[in-house]
């Protein structure tokens, strides 16, 4: 019996089907060496990174991008126009600033990709590829879209030029289309109209200008004190609600809603300090620690600060079981105004001496006082956009608003408003 000589050694990476490489131009791939992405795919590395390991010349490096050939495509399935003459190619090819490749574009396969994608009706305009694809979409706008053409790009009707210059700028037709929005440039400053557009009746209104019985609540809900009774009235449905009666022996000097607005607090003439849940219309907390009337109220999340006639302000923590947690004493008179800022850091307060106190939140002293002010400062209020920037009303003899910069303690401006200022703005 003759014995078979062993086979070679063979490669761990070589394929186990196949004994003999195939050919280059034995393979399907053979067309991709002869691309130029091909051709410089397989060109020798750089000199320096190849000297030590040199590429042997037998093998061949394909590229890792296929690039596919259409020229056994059958475009006759599209039933495409004819070709344009060889004359009007040469002409095209012949004129100046276009490539040697602009012929390309007159081709079956180019002419049913600018049909597909920008409508039959584009013109058909030789030039470089880049070229005609740009032209090809700036000519095709106008059918882009329209149902008839059948494009594979389909848009929504374009937006009215008069709503884009509403949304984007002060136009003229701005108040047509989103009126109460936008306000026309050039036009001054806004118009307050003098006249009302609701009028309550408020019987037993106490006529007192250091009484703060009017307050308005982030639901729209109106709280008004008169007399021994506090009432609610909402705004959205105009409904009436008496929330308290104090009774004959006491009435009400002040309230103060919550920033949630589903707590009031009520300040009394006997110096208590009541906290009424007003979606249950029940009082949770009564406390009584001031001596003397409580006509200023300000929330700071669940602390609430009580200015009185007895010259102090008292923090009270309704979580806490103590009637009050801390008091600031700097006023000679009674303390008419108060006023956290939206970051509840700062705390102002106004007195009948005609003072402006800042107090923070842990310092049992003023950390600012403001004496410009001739008479009572009443009315205060924190700017919700700058950081620091406080305003401040007097009274009659005083009669101005004054702007102040608590954070370097300015005084930036004043106007006088011909009489005394009563109300912050709400």
């Amino acid at each position: 019996m003759d014995h078979l000589p062993p086979a070679p050694p063979r490669s761990p990476m070589e394929n186990s089907s196949s004994t003999k490489p195939p050919t280059p131009a034995s393979t399907p791939s053979s067309r991709l060496a002869s691309s130029p992405s091909s051709r410089l795919s397989s060109a020798p590395p750089h000199p320096s990174l190849s000297s030590s390991a040199p590429t042997p010349a037998s093998r061949t490096v394909y590229s890792d991008r296929f690039i596919p050939s259409r020229t056994g495509s059958n475009l006759a399935l599209f039933d495409l126009a004819p070709p344009p003459s060889h004359d009007a190619a040469s002409a095209s090819a012949s004129s100046p600033g276009a490539p040697s490749g602009s012929t390309l574009t007159s081709s079956p396969y180019c002419a049913l990709l600018r049909a597909a994608l920008f409508g039959p009706t584009t013109p058909d305009r030789v030039a470089s590829s880049a070229t005609a694809c740009s032209s090809s979409s700036s000519a095709g706008a106008s059918p882009v879209g329209s149902p008839a053409t059948g494009n594979i790009f389909r848009f929504k009707a374009d937006v009215p030029r008069s709503a884009k210059r509403a949304l984007f700028s002060g136009g003229a037709d701005e108040g047509v289309l989103f009126p109460g929005v936008f306000t026309a440039r050039g036009t001054g400053p806004r118009k307050i109209p003098r006249s009302p557009y609701k009028v309550l009746d408020a019987p037993a209104l106490q006529d007192d200008f250091y009484l703060n019985l009017v307050d308005w609540s982030s639901h729209n809900v109106l709280a008004v004190g008169l007399g021994n009774c506090v009432y609610l009235w909402n705004a959205c449905s105009s409904k009436v609600t008496k929330l308290c009666d104090l009774g004959v022996d006491d009435t009400v000097c002040s309230v103060g809603w919550a920033q949630r607005g589903t707590h009031l607090a009520v300040g009394t003439n006997q110096g208590k300090v009541q906290v009424w849940d007003v979606t249950r219309c029940k009082r949770i907390r009564t406390m009584e620690s001031h001596r003397m009337r409580v006509g200023a109220l300000a929330w700071s999340s669940s602390l609430l600060s009580s200015g009185s006639r007895d010259k102090t302000i008292l923090h009270h923590d309704i979580r806490a079981h103590d009637d009050y947690i801390s008091k600031l004493a700097g006023h000679k008179s009674e303390v008419c105004g108060l006023k956290w800022s939206y970051d509840n850091c700062q705390l102002a307060s106004g007195g009948n001496d005609n003072r402006l106190y800042v107090w923070n939140q842990h310092s049992a002293h003023s950390v600012l006082k403001f004496t410009e002010h001739t008479a009572a400062v009443k009315a205060i209020a924190w700017s919700p956009h700058l950081h620091g920037l406080l305003a401040s009303g007097g009274g009659t003899a005083d009669r101005c608003i004054r702007f102040w910069n608590t954070t370097t303690n300015m005084h930036l401006n004043s106007v006088d408003t011909g009489s005394q200022v009563s109300l912050p703005p709400i």
